[in-house]
């Protein structure tokens, strides 16, 4: 029976969780992002309408949205009779011949002449004259009308009349006023009467027992509308930008490319390098060690100064083989070295070689003192030294004369190496031309266009190489 897969915490299982649901979203914005890449803007604009459209004729459907309908009973309701209390007493009535007449008597004149003015319900009464007797007052006492009462007697007074006309003014003014006054009570009620018959009308519509269907809306709809809008607005804001982002990806990663390529093409030919000085060094060493060999029996002095510049050599180009082969590839400075120490490995070698060729070749090294600290590209002046002398001088019956030198052209270093040999190309043991294209390629590795390397004829005879670079001094640059 196979065990069974340990229980993990749960902590664990929602870190997992986490992790999956993490990377699924990523992975998954990276590919909406990367499809808004691949459509136009016009199409980006139907794709938005028609997604808005699609959710605005869906978002009442059922899935989305639910309707509920209450019901509402609505009874009769009940009526309390309320008694009302009885009205009050009437006042009692005037007697019927109670007179309601206000007499005002105004005397003047001869012989006890004087005005008598009557004011009631049937107007204004106004008698001119003497006293009247008891039977002229019961005559009197009879209302007559208002036009006939309103009338002014002749033969008064100025003053009489001005109060006459001013009692009859007053009167009519209160007439009109209370007239105003029963007409606008006669308003008050109508309209009283009105408002009672519309509320008996709602009180009777009321009491009437109905059913009321009160509907009820609720759901996502709408707020998943509001969502695809704003999903909308933020797809061609990511379309924008995304694009510039992918660009930049794009360069940061063929960059990184171009950076890696050239790392290796660098590593490459510093193993090129180091291979061909591999190569070089042990056929050198051998031919070297069978010279010493020979001359410790026939010329024993000899002998001994080349054995002192075989060790020279090799003291000085060991560290700059580990260091080519070891460093040359992490670019920067770790590619470069002081100048006198590759001069410090051509003198020994240059040495060695006129032990071997004795009177048939003459060197000359011409370096200044202040120029040994300028940084170079290492085992490139001793691959120009061993191709003039194995292409150029050593094929030549009489031999020739090797010179090096060094100097600041224009601001920039150069270092010549020249010699009076075949030339170029001429001699039966000429070579390929890979050691000249691998220092070539070094040197735009390193450099770029601000290094060159120069191959020209000699005069008379043979070849001068140059290689110039930018003058730096490293002891300049450390500090």
């Amino acid at each position: 029976m196979p065990p069974s897969p340990p229980v993990l915490p749960t902590a664990e299982r929602w870190r997992q969780r986490w992790q999956w649901f993490s990377g699924a979203s990523v992975r998954t914005f990276n590919a909406y992002a990367n499809w808004l890449l691949t459509i136009s803007w016009r199409r980006f604009i139907v794709y938005g309408i028609l997604l808005i459209v699609g959710v605005a004729i869906v978002h009442d459907s059922p899935p989305l949205t639910w309707r509920t309908t209450e019901v509402i009973q609505h009874e009769r309701p009940k009526v309390v009779m309320v008694q009302r209390p009885p009205a009050p007493p009437a006042a009692p009535a005037p007697p019927a011949n109670r007179s309601r007449d206000i007499p005002i008597r105004i005397e003047g004149g001869k012989d006890g002449e004087g005005v008598q003015i009557s004011i009631g319900k049937d107007g204004i009464k106004i008698n001119a004259g003497r006293p009247a007797s008891a039977a002229e007052g019961a005559e009197a006492a009879v209302p007559a009308s208002p036009a006939a009462s309103a009338a002014v007697p002749a033969g008064l007074s100025a003053e009489l009349r001005i109060a006459i006309e001013q009692v009859k003014r007053e009167y009519e003014a209160a007439a009109e006023q209370a007239r105003a006054d029963a007409a606008e009570a006669l308003r008050d009620a109508e309209e009283a009467r009105r408002d009672a018959e519309h509320a008996l009308e709602k009180l009777t519509e009321a009491s009437e027992p109905h059913t009321e269907f009160r509907e009820t809306r609720w759901g996502i709809g709408d707020a998943l509308l509001q969502f695809v809008s704003v999903f909308v607005v933020a797809s061609a804001v990511l379309k924008y930008t995304w694009k510039g982002t992918q660009q930049a990806t794009v360069k940061a990663a063929k960059a990184t490319q171009t950076a890696e390529a050239e790392s290796l093409k660098r590593q490459v030919v510093e193993a090129r390098m180091a291979a061909m000085q591999a190569q070089i060094e042990p056929h050198f060493l051998f031919n070297t060690l069978a010279s010493i060999d020979h001359l410790i029996e026939t010329d024993p002095p000899r002998a001994s100064l080349m054995q002192k510049n075989l060790i020279a050599l090799l003291r000085a180009s060991m560290p700059t083989m580990r260091e080519a082969s070891g460093n040359g590839g992490n670019g920067g400075n770790a590619g470069v070295r002081e100048l006198g120490r590759e001069i410090a490995v051509i003198r020994p070698y240059l040495e060695i070689l006129k032990v071997r060729m004795e009177e048939r070749l003459t060197t000359e090294i011409a370096v200044p003192e202040g120029l040994n600290s300028a940084e170079f590209p290492p085992m490139m002046i001793q691959t120009l030294v061993e191709n003039a002398i194995k292409h150029g001088l050593e094929p030549k019956a009489e031999g020739g004369h090797l010179r090096v030198v060094a100097e600041v052209v224009h601001g920039k270093l150069q270092v010549t190496v020249a010699d009076t040999g075949l030339g170029f190309g001429k001699a039966a043991t000429a070579g390929t031309g890979v050691g000249l294209a691998n220092v070539r390629e070094r040197l735009q590795m390193l450099y770029g266009p601000r290094a060159v390397l120069t191959v020209a004829e000699n005069s008379p005879s043979g070849t001068v190489v140059s290689i110039t670079v930018p003058y730096k001094s490293l002891e300049g640059a450390a500090a």
